[in-house]
């Protein structure tokens, strides 16, 4: 399997019913540059131009941009593009001695050095707590003494995707572990938090991961621009300081599929997009178009889309 070039466009589009005097706004939608993904070019246009604007590199590493309109509007426009290569999953990462030891040699508490110092932040619960007597249930049917750390997270992967059915407008982002839990039932995002609360329910160390998932439409249909979505998964840190991602709500482990943009320990660490307005307005509407295209290569790169 060869690497991929993508195309990445994330338009976000907020209309108000009264003038809306000064917006600011915080964004994570700069994909990272990775050993695997290598961002080619990238652009976030904002309508209204903002009066201040900057780029910069949060606590976690990941590219986060901030905006000031102070023009007076009714309608606010965030547009993404980015030109993003993705290689396929490395083999030598599902083959270390890191994925195919016990699971338990994973746990940064039981580790000394850097890179185990860092991940312990991501074993730690959540406030409220995530981590509740089904999570812990549910964990201890995978993580059973001594098995292979790939094996069990494979089987977490599986275990969630045959468990949990995928139900658009089930769940909010406000939405608890424990809910989905009881539920069965959510998206992306809270499928992603169920695999985390299981892993740190035990002492690995997981983390949140933000971004796209390449789709093709059906056989004989043409595809829908802007039809796509943002899409979240996890991932297990291992104990040659590397990290192994997972998507559960689509069973497999990530790779050349995946375009990652931001991670974390929840996702109120990565949101795409926040911020806080002033207006008198009391109604709004938010409307998202995602689209992830394939690029036929480097030098054929011409304007973007949209």
């Amino acid at each position: 399997m060869s690497s991929r070039l993508y195309r990445v466009m994330h338009r976000t589009s907020y209309t108000y019913d009264d003038d809306v005097s000064s917006s600011y706004g915080r964004c994570h939608l700069t994909p990272r540059d990775l050993p695997g993904q290598r961002v080619r070019s990238t652009s976030l246009e904002i309508e209204p131009e903002p009066d201040d604007r900057s780029t910069g590199v949060d606590v976690y590493g990941n590219n986060d941009s901030y905006f000031h309109v102070r023009t007076s509007h009714r309608a606010l426009t965030v547009t993404a593009r980015s030109v993003v290569e993705v290689d396929p999953i490395d083999e030598g990462l599902l083959l270390s001695p890191a994925a195919r030891s016990a699971w338990e040699a994973a746990r940064p508490g039981t580790l000394t050095g850097r890179d185990a110092a860092l991940a312990a932040e991501f074993v730690l619960d959540l406030d409220p707590p995530e981590i509740t007597p089904a999570v812990r249930a549910y964990a201890a049917e995978v993580f059973v003494p001594g098995r292979p750390l790939i094996e069990a997270v494979t089987d977490l992967t599986t275990r969630i995707f045959t468990d949990f059915a995928y139900r658009s407008g089930s769940t909010a982002i406000s939405t608890r572990v424990d809910t989905v839990m009881t539920r069965r039932e959510g998206v992306c995002q809270d499928f992603a938090r169920v695999a985390i609360a299981c892993l740190r329910s035990v002492g690995l160390a997981a983390r949140y991961e933000s971004g796209y998932l390449a789709t093709d439409p059906p056989p004989g249909k043409e595809k829908i621009f802007g039809a796509d979505a943002s899409h979240a998964w996890a991932a297990v840190w291992l104990p040659d300081g590397r990290w192994l991602a997972f998507d559960p709500t689509n069973d497999k482990l990530v790779d050349e599929r995946h375009v990652t943009l931001a991670w974390g320990r929840d996702y109120d660490d990565v949101p795409p997009l926040r911020g806080v307005i002033y207006t008198d307005s009391t109604r709004s509407q938010i409307d998202v178009a995602v689209d992830v295209s394939p690029a036929e290569s480097a030098a054929g790169e011409g304007p973007d889309p949209g």
